[in-house]
This record gives C-alpha cells, sequence and structure tokens, in this order.
C-alpha cells in the first residue's frame, strides 16, 4: 500500500471516528455525570496513549519530559482535558447535538484572534470574512432562523460552547510553542490531569455511581474522541505527501455527525442547522485556503 492511501485510510479512520462523538457525548451524558464521564474517557485515553508511547520504546522520553516539562505538562492538562470536555460537556448537556457540534468548530476562528493579540499575527481580509460566515452561520444555528431572537437556544448552553472554542484555541495557541513530541506531551496531559478529575469526582454526589452503559459510553470517547483518533490523525498527517488535501477530510466530519445525530439521537435536523453549518465549514475553507495560497 502506498503511504497516500495510507494517508486518506488514516485520515478517514479519524473523521468517522470523530464523526460519532457528538452522538456519544449526548447518549453517555444520559448515563452519567460530567465529572465521571470525563475521568473514565481521560483515563482511557491515557492507556491507550501509554500503550502506543510503550510501542514506539519513548517511554525513557516520557520519564524525561515529565520530570523536565512538568509545568508545562500541568498547564496544558489543565486546560486539556481537565477544562475543556466539562465545559464542552456542559453545553452539550443544554443544547441539542445539532447546535453544539457545529459552533464548536468555529474554534479556528478563535484561534485566529488569540494569534493575533498574543503572537502579534496579522489578521488578513480574507480572516475577516471568514469570522463573517463562520458567525453568521452560528447565528443561523442558534436562532433557526429566527433572527429577532425569539427562538435563540440556551442562553447558558451557547455560553458554555463558545467558551469551550477559547480554551480549546488558547490550548493549541499554546501547542504552537510546545518542544514536548505530540505523542509524549497528549499522553502526560491526560495522565497528570487524572488526579484533578478524580478530586472533582470526589466532591460530587453520585459520581462514582456508575450505570454499565454510562461507563461504556465514556470509554467510547475515551477511544474515539482523545485517542485513536489522535493517533490515527497523526499517522495520517505523517505519511501524507500533501498534508493539506488530507487536512481537508475534516470538513466531512461535522456533515456525517448530523446524519448520525438525526439517525441514532432522533433530533429532527433544521434546514438552518445545514444552511449554518454551511456558512461555517465555507468560512473555515476560506480562511485555510488563504493561508496556504500566502505561504
Amino acid at each position: 500500500m502506498s503511504s497516500e492511501r495510507a494517508a486518506y485510510l488514516y485520515a478517514g479512520a479519524a473523521v468517522l471516528m470523530w464523526s460519532t462523538v457528538p452522538t456519544a457525548f449526548k447518549l453517555t451524558l444520559a448515563e452519567l455525570p460530567i465529572p465521571s464521564l470525563v475521568l473514565i474517557a481521560s483515563a482511557t485515553s491515557a492507556l491507550v496513549l501509554f500503550v502506543a508511547v510503550v510501542i514506539r520504546g519513548e517511554l525513557p522520553a516520557l520519564a524525561l519530559t515529565l520530570r523536565t516539562a512538568w509545568g508545562a505538562t500541568l498547564l496544558r492538562a489543565a486546560l486539556n482535558p481537565a477544562l475543556y470536555y466539562p465545559i464542552l460537556l456542559g453545553a452539550y448537556a443544554r443544547l441539542p447535538a445539532q447546535v453544539a457540534q457545529p459552533i464548536n468548530y468555529t474554534w479556528a476562528i478563535v484561534l485566529t484572534v488569540l494569534s493575533a493579540v498574543v503572537l502579534r499575527q496579522k489578521i488578513t481580509r480574507h480572516d475577516y470574512i471568514a469570522a463573517v460566515a463562520c458567525y453568521l452561520g452560528v447565528l443561523l444555528i442558534a436562532t433557526a432562523g429566527d433572527v429577532s431572537g425569539a427562538s435563540f437556544a440556551d442562553g447558558i448552553g451557547l455560553a458554555l460552547v463558545f467558551v469551550s472554542t477559547v480554551i480549546w484555541a488558547t490550548f493549541w495557541l499554546l501547542d504552537m510553542r510546545d518542544e514536548r513530541p505530540a505523542l509524549i506531551g497528549m499522553c502526560l496531559n491526560f495522565a497528570v490531569a487524572l488526579p484533578l478529575l478524580g478530586a472533582w469526582c470526589a466532591f460530587v454526589p453520585g459520581a462514582f455511581d456508575w450505570s454499565w452503559q454510562g461507563a461504556v459510553g465514556a470509554v467510547y470517547i475515551g477511544l474515539f474522541e482523545m485517542s485513536l483518533a489522535f493517533l490515527a490523525w497523526s499517522a495520517a498527517l505523517r505519511l501524507s505527501p500533501n498534508s493539506s488535501w488530507v487536512s481537508n477530510m475534516i470538513f466531512l466530519s461535522p456533515f456525517i455527525s448530523l446524519q448520525l445525530i438525526a439517525v441514532v439521537l432522533g433530533e429532527s435536523i433544521h434546514a438552518t442547522t445545514w444552511s449554518g453549518l454551511g456558512f461555517i465549514v465555507a468560512g473555515l475553507s476560506w480562511q485555510q485556503w488563504h493561508k496556504r495560497f500566502a505561504r
């Protein structure tokens, strides 16, 4: 098998895994409180990534990285998974999946703004066009087309999903300067977060009363949102002779997700959700294409 074909297979697997996550979030939230879900999923992810580290013979590097970069590791673990996932899941608990999922994709626009503020990177007119398209899409999704405001989705849920985009963008802003190897860094993030998440669960009544359905759902999220998808996507980018073509495949994920949300969760997908998602994906594609063109 050629490396290019393998890259597309890995990328396709990652996209399919991520596409199932919004549905898995909603189903698992019906069985587990958020602290329990994040703890089980993070423990699953930490275990899978640790096994990958061992298989690659990078265990000494992991120990060295933890010893020499513990401050950076603790900060990133606090952001992801300890802060990001509880806030994102809080949004999913309050919003229909068809609302929370597309809006979460606008984190790339937030990253552009943060890069301008923190790294003094220039915001181009193409970035502004992308932002307008994305947030027009958000407006359509959040209001179901009733822009007068009468049909706005849950305000707290919307606030949570927007905060999650800021946290995720901040995490990736830090990642741009992260000198830790990617796999080792991700493994340490999840492992170091476990004591924080365990302490949180200790203060939440019923957090350790797990149904088997909830536990299975949380393990699924740990596998297919947090670890295996990351490994597959990393392999795709490593094997592809043209990473831009592989990266474009990520835009398939939200459309597949909406189909699963409709079939599995039984949500009736509004026409404005499809339209809004179209605006968001168009805006992100426009921004990505012009950034490559500018290089």
